[in-house]
């Protein structure tokens, strides 16, 4: 990340609940001064006020970037305040979910660098997966400098075209969820075989984050982690004839579950 431009301009924090102070604590512990970092929130919380970053101070003329955490309701109200800062050098990174990057060029100005960001809530434990695509205005190096801000909170990905990211939303941005009730759904199944409640909640919790892990760090694909595991006739045999079974099976309900998620975040965007 470019510290030196970052202090030296600024870097104005629009919105700073669970999100934006994840990317904070991030930013701060890679080395940004505070005194570089502009938050305006209506309700900054005390571990924001404890930082030493500016709190609904006076902005600088042209930060570097401006990041955009509010929620999508607060939008039109926070953002005519920054309309000066459009079609110049600040770049606006956005992970405000269901904006598109024509409705803020509409609002800041067509010469706008803006980069669309899609984030997932385990950024906030730094383990995020977030997905960015930019205007035509947004240079590599703008793609660049975001893709190291969100690295502070996980990994980011960048997309060929604004109209990936409903499935992105449907994928990863609401996967946490699928995952969550998942764990639910495991330590259930554990409890009807006669665990009791917190034991079985304890096993699919560390279950499902345990091979969580061992999927991103091992060298071979999930299906050869599958197989590797998986006696003929055993007993992960057995559990896996149901859970892969054709129209029954865990295969059909996540694509229904992926692609009922995509259509919801269309319809949204398309208001």
């Amino acid at each position: 990340m470019d510290m030196q431009y970052l202090a030296q301009q600024g870097l104005v924090l629009l919105g700073c609940g669970k999100m934006g102070s994840a990317m904070l604590q991030g930013w701060l512990s890679d080395g940004l001064p505070a005194t570089s970092v502009y938050v305006q929130d209506p309700f900054p919380s005390d571990w924001v006020k404890s930082t030493g970053v500016h709190v609904n101070a006076e902005l600088p003329a042209n930060p570097a970037i401006v990041l955009i955490a509010v929620k999508p309701q607060m939008m039109t109200e926070a953002l005519p305040v920054l309309q000066k800062m459009g079609n110049g050098s600040t770049l606006f990174l956005s992970v405000a979910a269901g904006i598109s990057i024509a409705q803020y060029q509409d609002i800041l100005g067509a010469q706008t660098p803006i980069i669309r960001a899609m984030p997932n809530t385990p950024a906030a434990v730094g383990k995020g997966i977030t997905a960015i695509v930019g205007n035509t205005t947004a240079t590599a190096a703008h793609l660049d400098l975001a893709s190291d801000l969100l690295n502070a909170v996980g990994q980011t990905v960048r997309l060929d075209a604004e109209t990936q990211m409903d499935a992105v939303t449907g994928l990863s941005g609401s996967g946490p969820a699928y995952v969550f009730h998942m764990i639910e759904c495991m330590a259930a199944a554990g409890e009807a075989q006669g665990l009791a409640p917190d034991l079985a909640m304890a096993l699919a919790k560390a279950t499902v984050a345990g091979a969580g892990a061992l999927a991103e760090q091992a060298d071979e694909t999930p299906a050869q982690l599958r197989i590797n595991v998986t006696s003929p006739n055993g007993t992960t045999q057995a559990g896996l004839d149901v859970l892969m079974a054709d129209q029954s099976g865990l295969p059909h309900l996540i694509k229904s579950t992926v692609a009922a998620a995509t259509h919801r975040s269309k319809e949204l965007s398309n208001g």
